[in-house]
């Protein structure tokens, strides 16, 4: 291995030993060793106020941003990349016995060598050509490689025209809110320095995307997703009447239906495909037993995308609401009639009809007729659970849709359509101005170089398809989008107070040159050593500097 490959090999090394479990203090201790480490380099000993940290907002763990810039005296140029990655890791308990090992790559090795191993994990553990541990791939290997390059970069400043700025941020495996946060800084820069973001480059993990791909990729782009949610409201009877009640988990059940996994619904984009939309939760809402049918049930998606929007997803999962409303309709009132001729009964249609609302519908109309009353009750509630946080973000959004609901006089079945947290962008750069086409082009070209220069196939492509904090650089949607998705959000400034504006007007290309591995937050997450140490640092170094370049 290279001197290259052994100092990004322990720089892995010694950031996957220092654990920063998402939600721990661990990710304030992997901060501060950021920090320490880069302290010490002659560039921000000559530089001090380049290198900083800023506390999150409100943490309770008081969680922080690095922040690290390499200030280039090529020139006067004030165009700036942005290095970026999240110090954050999922937890631990999926190596059960194991668990003590899983901060500890050799410790590890040893320990998997007497466990029975697939093949594949097998072989890759025998050839000592793969890291394992918590972390090691998602994304501390990633960090490692930017590390490097801003060590290798400030030891050359009088050769880099333009700036690198680099960033380590917490809180990615959930909420996002270290890069959340970060764009102030980026702004502040922006503003008082004049600095132009060219592009941001992410290091988080890639891998293979079938089995049996030994390509590597890099990313020009980033998928998105929405959290659309749906209370639906039936008529309650007792289970002696079934017939004189709608059962709303028969309506969840088509939709589920309906939804689950239906390719339809894939958002394609220049031949990338998302995921189908998948159910992540699905419950009445009863609290207990009775013999009363469930008056109300709920479930939420996970759906990913390209370039829909919050709008013309809303307008889709409303449609197929009314769809699966109206079938399930049609299967009650078949049944019901079957019932009556077995029972020697007169048969009548049951009364009710198809009624879907989106959120932003329900409470203009409730606002209509209850006026402030409505924003009482619902600012109360969050008020409440800002001060005990009793359940999560996406519950209180369903109680804002109850609150809202039980206020309007129509008490007749309806499904509610609404989104909760979280929300990413997706980011699709596609090459709609002169600065995006050059970026495209340059990016491709430096990519082609690098491939053909050290034999490793490279795919260039669109989407970055894992959820990250790409996500939160660039955005564009139009106001009449972010209302409607703001406008369905229910108490948006509460839950999710996502700076939209501030991403629309930083618009800054989101880029993802990653390290290769496999089984990311699986027992047996381990990362490519010969890429990963070897060859990643250098590619993100070319395109780092490659992109400063661009006329």
């Amino acid at each position: 291995m290279s001197e290259v490959g052994k100092k990004v090999e322990q720089l892995t090394t010694d950031l996957v030993r220092t654990a920063s479990i998402n939600g721990t203090a661990g990710e304030v201790r992997l901060a501060e060793w950021i920090y320490n480490y880069l302290k010490v380099i002659p560039y921000f000993q000559r530089h001090p106020r380049d290198l900083f940290m800023e506390e999150l907002a409100g943490d309770p763990l008081g969680r922080k941003n690095v922040f690290a810039m390499v200030r280039g005296t090529k020139g006067n140029s004030k165009k700036t990349v942005i290095l970026h990655g999240h110090m954050d890791t999922v937890g631990v308990d999926d190596y059960g016995e194991l668990k003590e090992y899983a901060f500890d790559p050799e410790g590890l090795a040893s320990a998997l060598a007497g466990v029975q191993l697939s093949g594949e994990v097998a072989r890759d553990l025998a050839s000592g050509d793969w890291m394992f541990g918590r972390g090691s791939n998602d994304m501390k290997s990633g960090l490692a490689a930017h590390l490097y390059v801003l060590e290798y970069l400030a030891e050359r400043a009088d050769r880099l025209s333009g700036n690198v700025l680099f960033t380590a941020n917490p809180v990615e495996e959930n909420q996002h809110t270290g890069i959340i946060e970060a764009l102030e800084v980026f702004k502040r820069l922006r503003q008082e320095e004049g600095l132009d973001f060219v592009a941001a480059i992410n290091a988080d993990y890639t891998a293979p995307r079938f089995p049996g791909d030994d390509n590597r990729y890099v990313y020009l782009g980033a998928v998105g997703k929405l959290l659309p949610s749906f209370y639906i409201v039936g008529k309650e009877t007792h289970v002696g009447s079934c017939f004189e009640g709608l059962d709303p988990t028969m309506i969840a059940s088509e939709l589920v239906r309906m939804i689950d996994l239906n390719t339809e619904l894939c958002d394609e984009a220049e031949g990338e495909v998302t995921l189908p939309p998948t159910v992540l939760k699905m419950q009445d809402l009863k609290t207990h037993y009775t013999v009363q049918t469930p008056l109300a049930a709920y479930l939420y998606i996970n759906y990913f995308t390209h370039t829909r929007s919050p709008l013309a997803v809303m307008q889709e999962l409303k449609s197929l609401a009314r769809e699966a409303f109206s079938r399930t309709l049609e299967v009650l009132n078949r049944r019901y009639e079957q019932y009556c001729v077995k029972a020697g009964l007169p048969f009548s249609q049951l009364p009710w009809e198809p009624r879907v609302l989106s959120f932003a519908e329900l409470y203009r109309e409730v606002r209509g007729m209850a006026g402030e009353a409505v924003d009482r009750q619902v600012e109360e509630l969050a008020q409440e659970w800002l001060e005990h946080r009793p359940y999560d973000e996406r519950v209180l959004c369903l109680k804002v849709v109850e609150i809202v609901h039980r206020m309007h006089p129509d008490r007749s079945p309806v499904v509610v359509v609404f989104y909760a947290p979280p929300y990413c962008p997706h980011v699709y750069v596609k090459g709609a101005s002169q600065p995006e086409q050059k970026l495209i082009s340059s990016l491709a070209g430096i990519v082609q170089s690098f491939s053909e220069r050290t034999g490793q196939v490279i795919k260039l492509q669109k989407f970055f398809p894992y959820l990250s904090d790409s996500s939160y650089l660039m955005l564009d949607e139009d106001d009449e989008t972010l209302d409607a998705l703001i406008g369905n959000f229910p108490k948006w400034d509460t839950v999710y107070p996502l700076p939209v504006k501030t991403i629309r007007e930083m618009n800054i290309p989101a880029i993802n040159i990653g390290p290769w591995g496999k089984d990311a937050h699986k027992m047996t997450e381990r990362v490519y050593k010969p890429y990963s140490f070897e060859l990643l640092p250098q590619l993100i170094l070319e395109a780092a500097t490659g992109l400063l370049e661009m006329e």
